[in-house]
């Protein structure tokens, strides 16, 4: 008897699992992040890696974090940007949803302590 019913349990479950899978999927475009992987090749193009060990640049990066994180209105690419400081002079890469955004957290990093200039190099996400 409860292996009849474990059956039939699998029987409904399974079927409708496969089409949220295949909605799910379809839905997602793949990521190619191809020219821009090319792009940050290049020497001059901060990322994380040229984050400075100092406690004073870690100490900005983790404040402008904190404050995009803590935002709810703040987009989840937003809260995902590469915060790159060295020597007090900060870079913002990444995709924002909005000009607002871009300028929020542009003016947050400017605002930041010890922070000496804010190189905004932000982009507004595609629709």
């Amino acid at each position: 008897m409860t292996r009849h019913l474990i059956l039939a349990a699998l029987f409904i479950v399974a079927p409708s699992c496969d089409k949220a899978d295949a909605n799910d999927t379809a839905e997602r475009k793949p990521a190619d992040n191809t020219k821009k992987n090319e792009r940050d090749r290049d020497d001059a193009t901060k990322t994380p890696v040229d984050q400075n060990e100092n406690a004073g640049d870690i100490e900005i990066t983790a404040t402008i974090r904190r404050a995009i994180v803590g935002d709810d209105a703040m987009s989840m690419s937003a809260k995902n940007i590469k915060i790159i400081t060295a020597d007090g002079v900060v870079t913002l890469r990444g995709p924002v949803a909005s000009t607002d955004e871009r300028e929020k957290i542009a003016n947050l990093a400017r605002g930041t302590a010890s922070v000496k200039r804010v190189d905004d190099l932000l982009e507004i996400a595609p629709e």
